[in-house]
């Protein structure tokens, strides 16, 4: 299959970018999306020309390191799945592809389709960890958890911090990625210890990187490639309102 690529070139994050058109020509449609940029990368260079700059890690959809715009949906138009798991036979033979980083002040573009995401290491390490000294590591079936429970610790433990909520919301919120951090360790007794300074100071570190506010729009849910839920929002939320009055009354 041939296909009609328009991409986001940029050097750095001081210079203005810009579209440029290439032709992906005799794509299996077999092959992920990361392949074919491969491919075309390839060819490229063998023409001496600068390769198309993107990120990418595991492609096993665990990392969270594709990030890629696909006709302005952050990791395409399939929900449930990173560019990287994303394959071209979604696609028909002559379609125009327009391939864009991710658009946040906080997500600066370091060169073409690559972002600078420590923002988000930053705000984990505001809060996105247990540091009760407990000696060794106890058995895991030591501390009995309800089911129910333990499945809401692990659906918000699937995110994989790739930023498409970023990415897609209209005011840059990352309030899906912090209360998925947040609400993955609250939900666990090991971590409730720590609740309330990780969900104060992991809100103050995201506010503090120029994150925008979340207005219930739901579009990060929609590109999540994990599917993670909106709820953990209303959780997270309701965390810091708990945190902030603790801290008043304490005083």
């Amino acid at each position: 299959m041939n296909l009609k690529l328009r991409v986001w070139r940029q050097k750095n994050a001081d210079t203005e970018g810009h579209y440029v058109d290439y032709p992906a020509t005799n794509i299996s449609p077999d092959m992920s999306f990361l392949e074919m940029l491969d491919v075309v990368n390839e060819d490229l260079i063998q023409r001496g020309e600068e390769p198309i700059a993107f990120d990418s890690d595991c492609r096993e959809g665990i990392c969270g390191t594709c990030s890629l715009v696909i006709n302005g949906i952050p990791h395409g138009h399939l929900r449930g799945t990173t560019v990287c798991q994303l394959h071209l036979r979604h696609f028909a033979d002559g379609d125009s592809i327009t391939l864009e980083p991710w658009r946040a002040r906080p997500f600066p573009v370091l060169k073409d389709l690559v972002v600078d995401r420590t923002a988000f290491d930053r705000i984990l390490q505001a809060g996105g960890f247990i540091s009760v000294s407990t000696g060794q590591a106890n058995d895991g079936n030591a501390t009995p958890i309800p089911k129910d429970i333990a499945e809401k610790a692990m659906d918000a433990a699937a995110c994989i911090g790739c930023g498409a909520c970023v990415a897609t919301c209209k005011n840059a919120s990352a309030m899906l990625f912090v209360s998925a951090k947040v609400s993955h360790l609250g939900l666990l007794p090991q971590g409730k210890w720590e609740q309330d300074r990780r969900v104060s100071h992991m809100v103050k570190q995201m506010d503090a990187e120029g994150f925008g506010n979340c207005t219930n729009i739901g579009a990060c849910e929609i590109v999540c490639p994990k599917n993670v839920s909106v709820d953990f929002i209303g959780r997270m939320n309701r965390d810091y309102g708990f945190a902030l009055l603790k801290a008043q009354f304490s005083h």
